[in-house]
């Protein structure tokens, strides 16, 4: 072996794993093989490198979860809080939510089960999303439900963005159900996933409305019921 082809001494420049190198790996490792192939075995083959210099850098599966859902939810824009009214705000922030994991459909089910307890991007979102409805007039006891009402609403949503275009066509079947095969011809072209999801994000929004008006009245029963 030469001199040129020796290997250099010392460390290397730059680390062979990164925190950001792991992330990207498992993102690209769900949304080609989904949630449940995410292993640290098979993340470290994605990598190329043995599990035991991957164990360096994490311990376990829901480590690297929490890593993939702050590294998604870094996307998503919840900056309308504090400039528009609570309303508005919550409305553009579900659409962002909508049109990132839109883009990252297989992740959905990372976020749905995945804690936020070291995933500092995503407490950041939860933190600006709940501090504006505070200060919309929302209960404190009421924060987390109304969140959780839009963001499920949104994950589904999210989902719906790749089900086929005929996925309601009754077939030969149409005569048995002539309500609702005539819904479906009604219904026309265009982006159907996309106006099913305002229709029903104006709802939500409305009946978060109704319900915040109930909770500022005096004496108003817990809508959640008791």
């Amino acid at each position: 072996m030469t001199s040129a082809q020796r290997r250099p001494r010392g460390r290397p420049s730059q680390p062979v794993l990164t925190a950001e190198r792991i992330t990207e790996a498992a993102v690209r490792l769900v949304e080609a093989r989904g949630h449940d192939a995410l292993t640290v075995a098979a993340l470290a083959r994605e990598l190329g490198v043995a599990p035991s210099a991957l164990y360096n850098h994490v311990s376990t599966k829901n480590e690297v979860l929490r890593r993939v859902q702050d590294h998604v939810n870094r996307e998503v824009d919840c900056s309308a809080f504090g400039r528009l009214p609570w309303d508005e705000a919550l409305a553009a922030w579900a659409r962002s939510y909508r049109e990132v994991y839109a883009r990252h459909v297989p992740l959905v089910p990372v976020i749905a089960v995945t804690p936020v307890r070291g995933a500092p991007h995503t407490l950041a979102m939860y933190e600006r999303v709940a501090a504006g409805l505070r200060a919309g007039g929302w209960p404190e006891h009421l924060l987390v439900d109304a969140v959780v009402a839009v963001e499920s609403f949104v994950l589904g949503s999210a989902l719906d963005t790749q089900a086929p275009p005929d996925i309601f066509e009754p077939g030969e079947h149409a005569g048995s159900a002539p309500t609702f095969a005539a819904a479906v011809r009604a219904r026309g072209g265009g982006d159907a996933a996309g106006a099913a999801f305002e229709l029903g994000l104006g709802a939500l929004v409305a009946g978060l409305r109704a319900v915040l008006a109930a909770a500022d009245g005096a004496g108003a029963p817990d809508p959640r019921g008791s």
